[in-house]
């Protein structure tokens, strides 16, 4: 009798353990599936870098279906990138869609950050909009008030808007959405970081959407931002201002059709 009442419990006990498993599994395979933009609905991929990704295999970066690429230019009010001029020039050559970034320092005058900016990527056709990274993560500390924050951004916005003749894109995490833009800056398109979980409701409608800062590509030997664009590649192509970049043949500096592939999940 105790031999079968053992028998029972170990099969409830394994029952339970399995059923618990598989709920785990369950939950797991939402989040993942929350977290990670499917293809079906984010086709578009693209990436974000600067000199941290060291040299670039720009050939390699096309051929995984990356159709854009953010290029860190220039950060505060006289750093360049020390890549910027050789990312740009290779993202174009191999048909992708680019636009410059710049680093907002929040101890810096807008103006003056707006000036060196322009210096480095004059404005020009055929790119996607500047933008601007507005964040809390490797700024200065100095800075005195979120409203001093405000006027200043407010002032490099206006001098790079009347220069490129296009509004920039603001790229924000939640902090500095709602610490800083939310409410005063509802205009500007958006470029959303959140490596968590898909952008709800209550962060702003969103144009470009990070949603990794340690994604692994080939050509590329470090970790890398990945982005998604909410609409499709005739709406990119309209927002570059250049003709719709469909696959998959590229030019190579030696010849050769690259294999098709895909960005690996981190």
């Amino acid at each position: 009798m105790s031999e079968a009442r053992e028998q029972a419990g170990g099969e409830r006990s394994s029952w339970v353990f399995g059923l618990a498993f598989a709920f785990v599994l369950l939950v797991l395979a939402v989040w993942v599936d929350w977290k990670w933009p499917g293809v079906s609905r984010f086709p578009v991929r693209g990436i974000d870098v600067s000199h941290h990704q060291g040299e670039i295999d720009w050939n390699a970066v096309a051929s995984a279906r990356v159709r854009f690429a953010f290029i860190k230019s220039s950060e505060g009010r006289d750093h360049r990138d020390t890549r910027f001029q050789e990312n740009w020039a290779e993202a174009d050559r191999v048909g992708l869609a680019r636009g410059a970034y710049h680093f907002f320092t929040f101890c810096s005058p807008g103006a003056a950050q707006a000036r060196h900016f322009l210096e480095v990527v004059p404005p020009r056709k055929g790119t996607l909009p500047p933008a601007v990274d507005v964040e809390f993560a490797g700024n200065c500390r100095s800075w005195t008030s979120i409203e001093d924050i405000r006027r200043e951004l407010r002032i490099f916005l206006a001098a790079i808007e009347k220069a490129w003749g296009r509004q920039p894109l603001l790229y924000l995490t939640s902090e500095s959405d709602s610490r800083i833009v939310s409410g005063h800056f509802d205009d500007h398109p958006v470029w959303i970081r959140n490596v968590f979980w898909r952008p709800g409701r209550r962060e702003p409608a969103w144009l470009f959407w990070q949603f990794s800062d340690d994604g692994r590509l080939p050509g590329i030997d470090t970790p890398v931002d990945l982005n998604v664009y909410r609409g499709g590649l005739d709406e990119l192509a309209v927002l570059s201002q250049r003709p719709a970049q469909r696959p998959a043949q590229r030019t190579q500096r030696t010849g050769g059709v690259p294999s098709e592939g895909a960005p690996t999940k981190p």
